[in-house]
C-alpha cells in the first residue's frame, strides 16, 4: 500500500515551495508544519495541530513511540490541556490516580527500616485543598510509554502524518520556509520536506538545536544515573504506604557514591524502574541483568523475591536550558531546550505545555488571523519558564543533601559502619538523637520544594506582546511563589479555575476557554461586552466566545467563586487566549466596548 504522506505528485503547494535547488529535484514532500521527533513534545504539538486544523507532518527516527516509562508525573496543568483537547478521560483511565501517588518514602529498603516519610504531589490534607482549588484536575502518574500511545493515536485520528523510521539529516531556511533533509532509516534514501515553520521536539541531544546554535547555558552531563526497568510483585512491602516513589538510603551499596537510589513505580505494584547514580567521571558501570538483578535485590532487601529485568540504560543529569527557543522559522521545544533531572516531574509537563503555547500561535499566524511578530511572544513566554524549571529540578537534586547532612552522611571519606552508624542515630535516646531528628524533619520539609511545588507547575505569568497589560501592578505573592498557586486575572497569569453551574451540572471556568478560540467572561451588568465579542468576531474574522456569569445568566457563579477571582467589576471583562492566560481585562464597562475589545485583540495577535 502506498503511504499517502508520499504520494506528493497530488499534495497542494504551499507558497514558498522550491521547484528546485541548483538543479536538484523538487522536495519530495510539502507541509505547513513539520514536527522532528514524536515524544511528549513532538507528539502533543501534533494533537494540537490536528485539533486546530492546520496541515502538519510528523518525523521521528525511532520506530514507534518510547520503549521505556521514562517521564510520568502528570501534573494538573498538562491534564487540563489534555481536557481541553476532549482527551482527558484516556488519561484517567490509563494512569495511576492522585490518591495512590503520595506516601513517599526514605528507607534502608523496602524491607528495612523506614528513615522518614511525607505526603507528596498534594495528597497531603492541608494541601489537597490547594490543589482541589487550582484545577478542575488531578494530577495522576502515567508513564511515557503509555502517554505517548494517546497523543500519538489522537493527533493520528484528526489528521496528522506520522513517519517513524525517519530521521532528520540537516536544514536550509529562506525567506519562505525551511528545507528539511531527512534519511529513511528502512530504505537508506534520503529525502527532502520543505515546511514553512519548522519544530524541534528531538530531545536532550537535539541535532537541530545544535545545527540552529541557538545559545546555551548550563552543563551537560554533571552526575551519571542507570535506570533498570523490571517486573516484581512487591505489594508486600508497599501496599500499605502507595506512592510512586521510594528513596533507598544504603551507605556503601552504590558504584561511587554515597547509596541514595530510587524505587520508582511504574504500575502498581508489579512494574518498576530503578535509579541508581555512578560516577560519571569514571568509566560507565558494565551494566547486565546479573548486576541489576542484584542491585535490585539490595534495594529490596529482600533476595528471595522473583525478578524480570525489562531494560537497561545509562543516561546523565544535565542543567542547560536555551536562552531562546527560535531561530527564523524553526522552534525548539521540549528537552531540546531545557535539559534537566526529573526531579519535580517537570520534564514532559513543560515540553507539552510548550507545544500547546506555540501552536496556537503558528495556527493563527498561518490561517493569516495574525500577524507574523506574535511567533516572537513564544520566546518571551517560555524561555524563562525552562529557565526556571532546570534550576529548580537541580536545586531539588541538592536539597537531597540537607538530608544527608541530617544523618551524617555528608562526609563520603567515611567508611560504611561510620555511615550506618549516623543512620542508626536517629533511633537514640539522647540529646544527640533529639537534635538529628529535629534536623530530619527539617530535611524532609525541604523536599517539599520537589515535591509539593504547585507554584512551579501553575503559576506562570507570560510577559510578552501577545499580553496586554492594564496598567495594574503584578499581584504580590502572599505566600511562597514556588509552593503555591496564586489565582489571579492579571493579563498574562493562567485563567483561575473555579465551578460554574449550567443546567445543574458543574463546568469549570476552563471549560469555557481553549478550544483553539478566545473567550470573554463578564458579568450580569456586563451585556455590552457580549455585543463588542460578537462585533470583533466578524471585523477580525476569529473566534471569540463570550459568556456571561451570574444569576439566570449564561453561567451559575455556584459559590460566588468567581466573584471573588475575577478581580474586575460586575461590568468588567476578562479575555482569555486559546492556551487559557489572560490576554486583556477591563475592570469596568467601556464607553465604546467593541473598539476596546478588538483594540485589545489586535495587540495580542499583533494586527
Amino acid at each position: 500500500m502506498t503511504d499517502p504522506a508520499l504520494e506528493h505528485e497530488t499534495s497542494p503547494r504551499h507558497p514558498g515551495s522550491l521547484s528546485g535547488i541548483d538543479g536538484e529535484r523538487e522536495e519530495d514532500l510539502h507541509t505547513d508544519v513539520l514536527i522532528i521527533g514524536s515524544g511528549p513534545a513532538g507528539a502533543s504539538a501534533a494533537l494540537f495541530l490536528a485539533t486546530y486544523g492546520v496541515d502538519h507532518l510528523v518525523i521521528t527516527k525511532y520506530r514507534w513511540t518510547a520503549n521505556t516509562p521514562r517521564a510520568h508525573i502528570t501534573n494538573q496543568r498538562t491534564v487540563e490541556i489534555m481536557r481541553d483537547m476532549g482527551i482527558e478521560q484516556d488519561i484517567i483511565d490509563e494512569a495511576t490516580p492522585h490518591e495512590m501517588m503520595g506516601d513517599t518514602v526514605f528507607c534502608s529498603s523496602l524491607a528495612g527500616d523506614e528513615i522518614g516519610r511525607i505526603r507528596t504531589w498534594g495528597t497531603h490534607p492541608v494541601r489537597e485543598a490547594d490543589y482541589r482549588m487550582a484545577s478542575p484536575s488531578m494530577n495522576c502518574d502515567l508513564p511515557q510509554t503509555l502517554f505517548e500511545p494517546i497523543l500519538i493515536g489522537h493527533a493520528a485520528s484528526r489528521g496528522s502524518r506520522i513517519r517513524f523510521d525517519t530521521e532528520y539529516v540537516s536544514l536550509e531556511q529562506d525567506d519562505d520556509g525551511v528545507t528539511v533533509t531527512v534519511l529513511d532509516r528502512l530504505s537508506g534514501h534520503e529525502f527532502r520536506i520543505r515546511a514553512r515553520y519548522v519544530i524541534a521536539a528531538d530531545g536532550g541531544r537535539s541535532k537541530v538545536v545544535s545545527d540552529l546554535g541557538l545559545p546555551m547555558a548550563g552543563q551537560m552531563d554533571v552526575a551519571g544515573s542507570m535506570n533498570i526497568v523490571f517486573h516484581a510483585d512487591l505489594t508486600e512491602f508497599v501496599g500499605h504506604r502507595p506512592s510512586v516513589l521510594y528513596w533507598v538510603l544504603q551507605p556503601g551499596a552504590t558504584i561511587g557514591g554515597i547509596g541514595l537510589g530510587l524505587i520508582r513505580m511504574v504500575r502498581p505494584w508489579d512494574e518498576w524502574l530503578i535509579t541508581w547514580g555512578y560516577d560519571i567521571n569514571q568509566p560507565p558501570p558494565d551494566l547486565d541483568d546479573e548486576m541489576a538483578i542484584q542491585i535490585v535485590h539490595n534495594l529490596i532487601g529482600d533476595s528471595s523475591v522473583p525478578v524480570t529485568i525489562r531494560s537497561l540504560s545509562l543516561w546523565g543529569n544535565n542543567k542547560m536550558y536555551a536562552e531562546r527557543y527560535r531561530e527564523g522559522r524553526v522552534f525548539g521545544v521540549g528537552d531540546a531546550v531545557h535539559r534537566h533531572p526529573p526531579s519535580n516531574g517537570l520534564g514532559s509537563n513543560t515540553s507539552i505545555q510548550d507545544s500547546y503555547n506555540l501552536a496556537w500561535k503558528l495556527a493563527y499566524v498561518l490561517k493569516e488571523l495574525a500577524g507574523e511578530a506574535l511567533l516572537d511572544t513564544f520566546d518571551d513566554e517560555r524561555a524563562p519558564v525552562g529557565k526556571q524549571i532546570v534550576l529548580r529540578a537541580n536545586k531539588s537534586i541538592e536539597e537531597f543533601g540537607a538530608i544527608l547532612e541530617a544523618l551524617g552522611l555528608e562526609d563520603t571519606s567515611q567508611n560504611v559502619e561510620q555511615m550506618q552508624a549516623g543512620i542508626d542515630g536517629l533511633a537514640d535516646d539522647s540529646p544527640e538523637g533529639v537534635v538529628k531528628r529535629a534536623a530530619l524533619r527539617e530535611a524532609l520539609e525541604l523536599k517539599d520544594y520537589e515535591f509539593n511545588a504547585l507554584g512551579v507547575e501553575l503559576g506562570q505569568r507570560y510577559d510578552s506582546a501577545a499580553v496586554v497589560k492594564d496598567g495594574t501592578p503584578e499581584p504580590a505573592y502572599t505566600r511562597d511563589p514556588e509552593l503555591y498557586y496564586h489565582a489571579t486575572t492579571w493579563p498574562g497569569a493562567r485563567l483561575p479555575h473555579c465551578w460554574l453551574g449550567d443546567k445543574g451540572r458543574q463546568v469549570s471556568t476552563h471549560d469555557l476557554a481553549g478550544k483553539g478560540g478566545f473567550t470573554l467572561l463578564t458579568g450580569v451588568t456586563g451585556h455590552p461586552w457580549v455585543e463588542a465579542a460578537h462585533k470583533a468576531a466578524v471585523e477580525l474574522g476569529i473566534d471569540v466566545r463570550a459568556y456571561v456569569i451570574g444569576p439566570k445568566a449564561d453561567y451559575a457563579d455556584l459559590y460566588d467563586d468567581w466573584a471573588r477571582l475575577r478581580e474586575v467589576a460586575e461590568d468588567g471583562c476578562v479575555l482569555v487566549r486559546p492556551d487559557a492566560h489572560v490576554g486583556w481585562r477591563s475592570h469596568s464597562a467601556a464607553e465604546d466596548p467593541a473598539a476596546a475589545l478588538v483594540q485589545a485583540l489586535r495587540g495580542v495577535l499583533a494586527r
